[in-house]
């Protein structure tokens, strides 16, 4: 059951990623049609603030995605000297220390939300956004990472305790370099 889990999480977050590539590649034409309207006298107006908001979403969105392909950087001086067990125990520990960390941001994530709901913000800028347009999307992404964070973290500690460690390290471990270059 864990494994099936992990595979919907990874599912779920490969179809996040290609749908925030699409924006990402569309505000990218966005931004290189502006320069090119630049050069001949003419602009779009705003095309880094539009860019900056949705690097921003980008970033919130994709953090799940990373997590689930084990490409968050860790540093495992300890971790590699132990073996299978101790090595279980440090990975739970970063993930613990993970998805609490992310739940601590995306609790703080609200009160900015709710702010801008609340007042109806726009930016100060001549585009004049209205700033929940923008952080709507930021704050879910920040709380799908915490949810996929506490899911992956009970998946992984239920393959721990059954004593599938090897399973456990593929979903939540880190490799170093010399695992990398194999």
């Amino acid at each position: 059951m864990e494994e099936i889990v992990l595979e919907k999480l990874r599912s779920w977050n490969r179809r996040i990623a290609i749908l925030t590539g699409c924006v990402l590649m569309a505000c990218a034409g966005v931004v290189l049609l502006d320069v090119l309207l630049r050069r001949l006298g003419s602009s779009f107006g705003g095309t880094d603030e539009i860019s900056g908001y949705v690097m921003a979403n980008a970033t919130s969105w994709g953090m799940a995605f990373t997590l689930l392909e084990l490409g968050h950087v860790r540093i495992d001086l300890l971790r590699g000297r132990t073996g299978q067990i101790g090595r279980s125990l440090f990975d739970l520990f970063a993930m613990i220390m993970m998805a609490g960390t992310v739940t601590l941001i995306a609790v703080k994530c609200w009160p900015v939300l709710a702010r801008s709901l609340a007042n109806s913000s726009r930016a100060n800028t001549p585009l004049e956004t209205p700033l929940a347009l923008v952080q709507v999307p930021w704050f879910a992404g920040w709380v799908w990472f915490a949810i996929v964070a506490w899911a992956t973290l009970a998946a992984a500690l239920l393959l721990v305790l059954k004593g599938r460690f090897e399973a456990s390290e593929a979903a939540i471990g880190c490799f170093g370099e010399e695992a990398a270059l194999k």
